[in-house]
């Protein structure tokens, strides 16, 4: 099982995974790219019983299509996107890839969801299951 660490770009937030991600995705809904300020967002699906974090994140309810709430955390000093907790996804915290220590480790998405909001430039993640909504 291996163990990530993380954080946010200031050091505040620092984080522990213990063991895999159930999954990895990226998400090109509007509300992810505005959130990351880039393209998409890439996410690691993981368990929340395996996810440890010392440091303090604010937290916004975010409302997608679903109408469902999703909860985004950021550091309260600059800002970055940890992670997100999805209302429809009880028990699992998706944690932004890019806060990782060392993203080489991360297996490429699995998937990629909202990719009719994808700009058309973007390739494809070969081998990923592309769905236009989230599935």
């Amino acid at each position: 099982m291996q163990e990530r660490q993380g954080g946010c770009l200031c050091g505040a937030v620092r984080y522990i995974i213990k063991g895999e991600p159930q999954a990895t995705a990226v998400c090109h809904c509007r509300h992810c790219q505005r959130q990351s300020g880039s393209l998409f967002s890439f996410n690691l699906f993981v368990n929340e019983a395996d996810y440890a974090q010392r440091g303090q994140t604010s937290i916004y309810e975010d409302r997608g299509d679903s109408g469902h709430p999703s909860y985004r955390h950021f550091c309260v000093r600059c800002g970055s996107p940890i992670l997100t907790r999805v209302s429809m996804l009880p028990g699992v915290v998706l944690v932004k890839a890019g806060t990782l220590d060392g993203i080489e480790s991360v297996q490429p998405p699995q998937t990629e969801i909202y990719t009719d909001r994808a700009v058309p430039w973007l390739a494809p993640v070969e081998g990923a299951s592309r769905f236009p909504l989230s599935p």
